[in-house]
């Protein structure tokens, strides 16, 4: 992990096409801004982790169907 120090108004660019921005610091939150092209999806880690685990079971839950199915052909 690189971990760096920025104060507000300053930025850090990744790949060339994606720019995250200080916008603002109080107390313990930092609000940040990030431009990134549309094609790159931004999630904050708690959706993003249930957006995997939903996916999983979503998975498992296909496999399932298609085993019932296997019974009855």
């Amino acid at each position: 992990m690189l971990a760096l120090s920025r104060k507000i108004g300053e930025s850090i660019v990744i790949n060339n096409d994606i720019e995250i921005t200080i916008l603002e610091i109080k107390g313990d939150q930092v609000k940040v801004g990030i431009a990134a092209p549309k094609s790159v999806p931004i999630y904050r880690k708690e959706l993003y982790l249930q957006i995997q685990e939903s996916n999983k079971e979503a998975a498992d839950s296909v496999a399932g169907v298609e085993e019932l199915s296997n019974l009855f052909d």
